[in-house]
């Protein structure tokens, strides 16, 4: 099939010409977004690979129908930013990677938390300039902590497993329980229980209709006071304002964040050298207590070649005519 990639980097396209080393499939990369102003770049192809942040609406869909876009393979598993209803009215069948090592995101959910816990950046700037003062460098104990795991999938059941290896009691909300974690002794709550009770919050879940903006005030308001909420599902699982309030308030104790809900055009790029104009993301980065990473969850060796090898697979099984194990319809 002739592909075009959007919002390519350069180890994405070397791990899908490495995956594709027998040429089945003629690639092509862009690294633009996919946009109102960029979707006519898919003149001439059959499908289109995308990834989280580039817009799949309505228009844009429509767009690529008319380009003659068949299929759209997003290289990664959420797809809350494809219109389904309307890739299935424009003839356009989506697919997706619903699973690429969920270890590293859960194994980076827990990195945010040690470093916020430890300050562990911290004190390697304070070394690297021979200041070895431990002054405002104490953390606490992991180990008895409970720990409250919001969304178990795949990711949540190993970031669950992770905290249960720490000596942690692990609560869970899931509108489908586990059976593995419950066989683990992870006990099942009410979500106002888990928000109540938890030491530290890890964000897995979805976001959909039912997610957006799920930590807003009134769930900040049902939370211990100095808790630890750690994100490495989807930007506007959190409400912005209402977090940045909590942390003024001094509500919340600890920030760490590998998503943001308005992350499309500043994570993925250099902005090193422009002047960053979000003053809600301004705000998050003046606290002492928040940690930011630019969407690196995914982002191993291991997570990046099943992407690619799934996502090819993907295009040989709707090339080939044969079922689509991992199609999304609305």
């Amino acid at each position: 099939m002739k592909v075009a990639f959007f919002s390519t980097k350069k180890y994405d396209q070397d791990f899908f010409e490495k995956i594709n080393s027998d040429n089945k499939h003629q690639l092509t990369f862009f690294e633009t977004a996919l946009n109102v102003h960029t979707a006519s770049l898919a003149q001439d192809f059959e499908a289109v690979c995308v990834f989280v942040n580039d817009d799949l609406n309505k228009k844009n869909l429509e767009k690529l129908a008319d380009c003659g876009i068949k299929l759209i393979a997003l290289r990664c598993a959420g797809f809350n930013n494809v219109d389904l209803a309307a890739a299935a009215e424009n003839n356009i069948t989506i697919v997706r990677v619903p699973a690429y090592s969920p270890q590293a995101v859960a194994e980076h959910a827990v990195a945010l938390m040690l470093t916020l816990n430890r300050k562990t950046h911290k004190a390697y700037n304070r070394v690297r300039e021979n200041n070895f003062s431990l002054e405002k460098l104490t953390g606490f104990n992991i180990y008895g902590k409970t720990v409250g795991v919001i969304g178990t999938g795949i990711i949540g059941i190993c970031f669950a497993k992770i905290m249960l290896g720490f000596g942690c009691k692990v609560l869970a909300y899931d509108i489908k329980p586990a059976d593995e974690l419950k066989d683990l002794s992870v006990n099942y709550v009410a979500i106002d229980e888990l928000l109540q009770e938890s030491d530290i919050i890890s964000l897995h879940c979805p976001l959909n209709e039912q997610t957006h903006h799920l930590m807003n005030t009134d769930a900040f308001n049902k939370m211990k006071k100095g808790a630890m909420l750690i994100n490495t599902g989807r930007g506007a699982l959190i409400d912005t304002a209402s977090v940045v309030e909590a942390l003024k308030q001094e509500k919340l104790g600890y920030l760490g964040i590998d998503v943001y809900e308005q992350e499309s055009g500043l994570f993925f790029n250099d902005l090193s050298e422009t002047v960053n104009k979000d003053d809600d993301f301004l705000r998050l980065m003046s606290f002492p207590n928040v940690l930011i990473t630019g969407h690196q969850g995914f982002f191993t060796k291991e997570a990046l070649d099943q992407i690619a090898q799934v996502t090819l697979k993907n295009l040989t099984e709707f090339e080939s005519g044969n079922e689509l194990e991992n199609e999304v319809k609305a």
